[in-house]
């Protein structure tokens, strides 16, 4: 067996535990595996005192983790620090630089830095590993590389976000509002004091970020990506969705489409009859439309120690055999300068909800502004028959552009007998 392979890890949070809890229970394991032993050998964490469950194993403590890079013995920098500047982004260009390979779970590194990090790891010659940083515990960016590599991806349609998903399940679940479901998801752990990256949609648009750079082989471009968070879905909109035959979700979405590939993050509305209609709680999954395979649909947890941990453990394992493979897919030099389709081209069908003073001539009045952006209804459903109050109204669309639905519902606010914002939801077709 070769000599083993030096480890040092930044970061001893959830993920940092589980990695060291994964390379001692298993160790035997995963040597088998990597034709190698794991050893850490050296850490660097915020808290020297704290309690992780697993012995360190006489591995060196280093108050400042930018030191990691050149630490003798450490052969792999492992990066669960978090975060796309300070001492993360420092700690990932010393190492490359040094020659060293780098495994890393940090999805705003790699969408805002990856093209950086992957010349300078080509550079090397060294892995930039980065399974971690999307869909936790779920290897789709490997099954993009290697296992899909053979097809034109169409498309990758997912759920990239625990968090999200757990509120809009119990939403769903008991009928109670966004607010309340979240301060319970904050209680038990599931969202952070601090929620903004997960229910805003960052946090899903970094990942779909990534995804989108492998599967469609170009430069990863998070400025690209439209993000739209869950914070206005109420719990009238996911009844109304029931009643439709949808399930809302936060979706991020890659397709090819005539004027480039769209990068987006934002709630939709998925048809029962779709699987992603069926994930919930904190699980993650991906739909992959690949020319010659087809459909391919990817689910499991998305974050937490273990899954987390078995995704990074999986990276360090094809380091020590020696399985070296681009970031993005291909190397730098042949990413394509692909177009990107902005969110005013896209084309699909719109729930809106509509809050108005019941009274004669509303729907004629908003009939008449869809009629002059050549948008038909599909389908109208009103709540509430007394006349002056106020009621909701909600229809779906038949396929129209979205400049032309933002354009309707800008003019339809102003009328007089609408008494709020209109709210949208997209609607996804599979």
């Amino acid at each position: 067996m070769k000599p083993a392979l030096g480890i040092g890890i930044a970061g001893l949070g959830t993920v940092g535990g589980g990695v060291l809890k994964l390379l001692h229970d298993n160790a035997e394991y995963v040597a088998r595996r990597a034709g190698r032993r794991l050893e850490v050998r050296a850490v660097s964490a915020r808290d020297r005192r704290k309690e992780r469950g697993v012995a360190l194993n006489g591995a060196v403590w280093l108050d400042n983790a930018r030191a990691l890079a050149s630490q003798p013995g450490v052969d792999v920098v492992v990066e669960l620090i978090g975060g796309a500047e300070g001492v993360a982004r420092d700690l990932a260009q010393a190492t490359l630089d040094r020659g060293k390979p780098l495994v890393t779970a940090n999805k705003a590194l790699l969408a805002r830095h990856g093209t950086d990090l992957a010349m300078r790891a080509e550079k090397a010659g060294v892995a930039l590993a980065c399974e971690a940083a999307v869909a936790g515990g779920i290897p789709i960016l490997k099954a993009l590389r290697e296992g899909l590599a053979g097809n034109r991806i169409e498309s990758a349609v997912g759920i990239l976000n625990g968090t999200c998903n757990y509120i809009l399940t119990e939403m769903q679940r008991t009928g109670r509002d966004f607010a309340e479901v979240l301060a319970e998801a904050q209680r038990l752990g599931y969202a952070e004091a601090d929620p903004a990256f997960d229910v805003d949609g960052v946090d899903a648009a970094h990942k779909l970020a990534i995804l989108a750079s492998i599967a469609f082989g170009f430069a990863v471009d998070f400025g690209a990506v439209h993000v739209e968070g869950i914070r206005s879905i109420t719990a009238a909109d996911i009844d109304y969705a029931r009643q439709l035959g949808y399930r809302i979700k936060l979706l991020a979405i890659a397709e090819r489409t005539p004027h480039g590939i769209a990068q987006r993050v934002h709630p939709a509305m998925v048809p029962l009859r779709s699987p992603l209609a069926h994930v919930d709680g904190v699980f993650n999954a991906i739909v992959v439309e690949g020319d010659f395979v087809g459909r391919t649909v990817f689910e499991g947890r998305g974050a937490g120690a273990g899954p987390t941990a078995s995704a990074v453990v999986a990276d360090l394992v094809d380091i020590a055999a020696g399985r070296v493979a681009p970031a993005f897919g291909v190397p730098i030099r042949w990413l394509d300068n692909q177009p990107k389709a902005p969110i005013d081209r896209h084309r699909g069908t719109f729930y809106v909800r509509l809050q108005v003073v019941d009274r004669p001539g509303v729907l004629a009045d908003i009939a008449a502004v869809l009629r002059d952006e050549t948008i038909s209804i599909e389908s109208l459903l009103q709540r509430g028959r007394d006349p002056g109050e106020e009621v909701s109204v909600v229809m779906t669309t038949h396929e129209t552009e979205e400049a032309a639905m933002g354009r309707a519902l800008a003019r339809i606010a102003k009328l007089g007998a609408v008494t709020e914002a209109p709210h949208r939801i997209r609607i996804v077709p599979n």
